[in-house]
């Protein structure tokens, strides 16, 4: 009977170290980064630089912030250089937006172009570490192809900053469960059909990265039922915010905005400059990236418009500026 208990706690001991191996050695599904070279023609410079600075925001993780003005504007001298979130956000330890400038000692200058591709839309760094989602790169998998290298191109025209900054170190188990994240690309990623409001409309809010923001999250999920319903809670102190309901609900969410509203919001920001911006306080404080978003086409922001008039409504009140304690 001992011998059989014995054995028992044995294969349990040795079938717990085998798993906990097998997540320490697990490498992230990756593909062979593509050999390709993206031509720098003037449209890609164009385009990329759209979708960098205003589409995806791309400069609003990958820039020095300034969180003492409103929406913590990025500081012009650090345009990619990258950015260590603050503890008090919230994340499952060190979360790091690396340095993406040219810079061959801190940056991305070394990088092959397929590499640069790889860890926008599948997840997997040059070194084949997983990225934490943070970094969106579930939903730029749906980043059409062309799109793609566009911010590419554009990211090789960036101007080259020396800044060195930390490895992301995610807490247990976060770092072992983040492996199983990336996926890579089953085939070519064709653009939107523009001519189709909402499907653009559904491309823009993916790109754009809306639903992570403004959707409640458990173990890195969503909530289902509460897509784009708003209600996540920042932390920077001394301020807090929480995202407000996106959902045409029409006592809690956007259901009473017209077109013509919703366009007036993001055109009130479109002449605000790092210069121009007012200090934060708690009554205005916010992290959505006006600075980027304030500069779309109207295009662009019909379609944004169109496509959440589809979205489930969901009722949820959510009081945005909730009195916080000074320290």
């Amino acid at each position: 009977m001992k011998r059989a208990v014995s054995w028992t706690i044995g294969l349990v001991v040795f079938a717990v170290a085998a798993a906990a191996a097998f997540l320490v050695l697990k490498k992230a599904a990756a593909a062979t980064p593509s050999s390709i070279k993206v031509e720098m023609t003037a449209e890609r410079l164009q385009r990329g630089k759209y979708i960098f600075e205003y589409q995806a925001d791309c400069i609003g993780c990958h820039s020095s912030r300034d969180f003492n003005r409103f929406a913590g504007w990025p500081k012009p001298e650090g345009i990619g250089a990258g950015f260590e979130f603050p503890k008090e956000v919230g994340l499952p330890g060190r979360v790091v937006a690396p340095n993406i400038t040219p810079d061959k000692e801190t940056g991305i200058g070394e990088w092959t172009d397929g590499e640069k591709l790889r860890p926008i839309r599948e997840g997997v760094s040059r070194d084949g570490r997983a990225l934490f989602p943070f970094m969106p790169y579930q939903h730029f998998a749906k980043l059409s192809d062309e799109d793609a290298y566009s911010v590419v191109a554009y990211l090789n025209t960036l101007k080259p900053v020396k800044s060195s900054l930390p490895k992301t170190e995610l807490d247990f188990p976060v770092n072992l469960m983040v492996k199983f994240a990336p996926k890579p690309l089953s085939g070519p990623v064709a653009g939107p059909d523009r001519g189709d409001k909402v499907k653009y409309g559904e491309y823009l809010v993916g790109i754009g990265s809306c639903a992570e923001c403004h959707s409640k999250q458990e173990r890195g999920e969503i909530v289902k039922g509460m897509e784009l319903a708003g209600g996540v809670e920042f932390n920077i102190p001394p301020y807090m915010v929480r995202t407000p309901n996106l959902t045409p609900e029409p006592e809690s969410g956007l259901g009473k905005w017209s077109e013509e509203k919703f366009l007036a919001k993001f055109r009130g920001y479109a002449n605000m400059t790092y210069e121009n911006a007012p200090p934060n306080n708690q009554a205005t404080f916010t992290i959505m990236p006006w600075y980027s978003f304030s500069q779309l086409t109207d295009e662009d922001l019909k379609a944004i418009y169109a496509y959440l008039r589809t979205v489930k409504p969901v009722y949820n009140p959510v009081e945005v500026h909730p009195p916080v304690a000074q320290p």
